[in-house]
């Protein structure tokens, strides 16, 4: 049985196989590759409190333009 082309599937494809073929190492690290080739998350240094949220309006916005930064965010 010949493996998938892992780098031919897309984001979602490749993390439904790793889901069904949790031993499937290469593809487990294949997605993780695609996961930071593909970054899309905000970097941010650490929080000494949630009041700091309000520094960091475009995290805020990804997440739905929340009003306080204590309704349970972290």
């Amino acid at each position: 049985m010949s493996k998938p082309n892992f780098q031919a599937m897309s984001r979602k494809e490749l993390h439904a196989y790793v889901l069904a073929h949790r031993d499937d190492l290469e593809a487990f690290y294949t997605y993780v590759d695609k996961l930071h080739t593909e970054a899309n998350w905000i970097e941010m240094p650490p929080l000494q409190s949630l009041d700091e949220l309000r520094n960091y309006p475009e995290f805020l916005e990804k997440f739905g333009n929340v009003s306080k930064p204590d309704d349970n965010l972290v």
